[in-house]
């Protein structure tokens, strides 16, 4: 009963896919949870939209297993029907086809009737209902695509790039919408570049380089573990909301969690991690410091990223 509550939907063991001599994906193992939002995070040629299409049914692994509710995505095609939803990288309509014709036609691979009304209004497509795919701007056509992928209702849901091509509003809306998605007990597998948009949806996240996970975690433990430091900075030296010119402040070295104390002038930086700045606050406060502008910084998912693979995401 307890395996239950963390029943995979996903399950990749050993994965390797090769085209000629070129490995891109090798030995991939991992599980997705029901409901979860897991994020596959890499530059171009890592080995992400392979493995997803894999997991699609779209190409046949060369070694290793995959399981897709339970079945095998090749194999297991026509029972999957319907429960699976997929936004690629890379596709296209019609010409001619009209929105409301698209959503119709994928509407009718459900298991039951699809409403597909709502998924206009909730994309941004409303307008555009009885317009034609080529005359729709490319970021019309990545909403439509990924409406196209949600139209049955499914249990789980591919996305590929998302949010390319979506301008920074459309791109916030977007993630709000995905939530909706995962609030309703769905599965959604995000392929992304983008470091805020892994950050904010994902519950966890496996980091391809060169074909190969090089870590699978949740988003903050990956940057804990990875880079750990974080920074607690502050001036001091204003009345009555810091310490003076003659407190170095090397006392702070003795807080729980910090490393490092640096001063110069009236900034002062501690550097520690885990709960350093709640430890630092409580620390100032008993001595009668109240610094008006207390603040972290810690190191972001792109730094983790670069730690991890020794490139950027470019």
């Amino acid at each position: 009963m307890e395996g239950a509550a963390t029943e995979s939907v996903i399950s990749v063991d050993g994965l390797r896919k090769t085209y000629g001599s070129t490995v891109a994906v090798d030995r991939v193992s991992f599980a997705v949870e029901r409901g979860e939002i897991f994020g596959l995070l890499g530059s171009n040629g890592a080995g992400k939209t392979t493995t997803v299409e894999c997991l699609e049914g779209l190409r046949r692994p060369d070694a290793g297993s995959v399981r897709l509710l339970g079945l095998d995505p090749v194999s297991g095609r026509d029972q999957l029907r319907g429960r699976v939803g997929c936004q690629l990288q890379e596709s296209s309509l019609p010409d001619r086809m009209r929105v409301w014709e698209a959503l119709d036609l994928f509407a009718a691979a459900s298991r039951e009737a699809a409403d597909w009304e709502p998924l206009l209004a909730a994309w941004g497509l409303a307008e555009k209902r009885n317009a034609p795919f080529a005359s729709l701007s490319g970021g019309q056509r990545q909403r439509l695509l990924v409406a196209l992928a949600l139209v049955t209702d499914p249990d789980v849901v591919f996305l590929d790039e998302m949010t390319t091509g979506l301008d920074p509003a459309a791109r916030h809306a977007s993630w709000s919408l995905i939530d909706a998605i995962r609030e309703r007990g769905a599965t959604v597998v995000l392929v992304t570049h983008f470091m805020d948009e892994a950050e904010r949806l994902c519950d966890r996240i496996a980091v391809m380089d060169a074909g190969r996970i090089v870590a699978l975690g949740t988003p903050s433990r990956l940057i804990e573990k990875n880079t750990g430091t974080a920074r607690v900075r502050f001036t001091v030296g204003q009345t009555g909301e810091g310490a003076g010119p003659e407190d170095d402040l090397a006392w702070l070295e003795a807080v729980p969690h910090v490393r490092s104390v640096g001063r110069r002038g009236d900034a002062v930086e501690v550097v520690g991690d885990g709960p350093v700045l709640t430890h630092v606050a409580a620390s100032l406060l008993d001595r009668g410091y109240e610094p008006s502008d207390l603040r972290v910084e810690r190191p972001t998912l792109e730094e983790t990223f670069l730690t991890l693979t020794g490139h950027s995401l470019e």
